[in-house]
């Protein structure tokens, strides 16, 4: 039975019960997206196994079963087919509740769009990789004017002042565009910035829409140092940063 194609109506409303992941009546869903789940339609999901049907009052409860959120799944995993063109009010009403579902994904992860919508990244190039200390030539330049500065008058750095120094060092280390560069590299680049600071713009940083930041795919790989240059956004520590065009 579950192996019947849905129609549009059914897959419309399978896809806004998964994105709203909770239980909903008729009066409900009429009051919040102008439609109902009608009871062939109800009855056919029911029989599927995607839904559980219950009363509330005299309302007819609609929430979606595991095999439910799996078939949903599918559908992701596999497009969705051109013969299901859903009608204006539908295709609305999905839309919508889609946009409110990633939102709260989103607030929940403290992640943005660029980490939904973005391509998976590929295995971290070796040169992206925590390497030896750059030559002490490099390292002598920038950090000797800090230190010989006045610590009086050298007014802390402003969230905007650090952010250009990201994008600054991330320039500086990309060997190629679009290329992968760890924290554990990045952070020694941006001066006496406090690490506070630093973090706090990273997690800024992550809503826009040109740069993202990912855990290492291969955990095992990671050194302490690692660890500690990290970045926790939402509960996951992130290590690579990525600032594109």
């Amino acid at each position: 039975m579950s192996d019947r194609p849905l129609s549009q109506r059914e897959t419309a409303i399978l896809l806004l019960l998964m994105a709203e992941a909770r239980e909903f009546t008729n009066p409900e869903l009429l009051e919040q997206y102008g439609f109902e789940i009608k009871k062939q339609e109800r009855e056919r999901l029911r029989q599927f196994g995607f839904i559980d049907v219950g009363k509330r009052n005299r309302a007819f409860t609609h929430k979606l079963t595991k095999n439910g959120l799996l078939k949903a799944n599918a559908l992701f995993a596999e497009g969705i087919p051109m013969s299901i063109v859903l009608a204006a009010r539908m295709l609305e009403a999905v839309v919508r509740a889609m946009a409110s579902g990633l939102n709260r994904h989103m607030r929940r992860n403290g992640i943005g769009l660029a980490d939904i919508f973005g391509r998976e990244p590929g295995p971290v190039p070796a040169t992206d990789a925590p390497v030896e200390e750059p030559p002490a030539a490099e390292v002598a330049t920038e950090p000797s004017v800090i230190v010989n500065a006045p610590t009086a008058s050298v007014p802390a750095p402003s969230s905007d002042d650090i952010e250009t120094s990201i994008r600054k060092a991330y320039a500086q280390l990309a060997d190629r565009p679009n290329a992968w560069v760890s924290l554990t590299r990045l952070r020694p680049r941006l001066g006496d910035a406090p690490r506070d600071k630093v973090d706090a713009t990273l997690r800024r940083m992550i809503s826009m829409p040109d740069v993202r930041l990912v855990p290492e795919s291969n955990q095992k790989m990671l050194t302490d140092e690692d660890r500690g240059a990290a970045v926790v956004i939402g509960d996951q520590a992130k290590h690579l940063i990525l600032i594109g065009a």
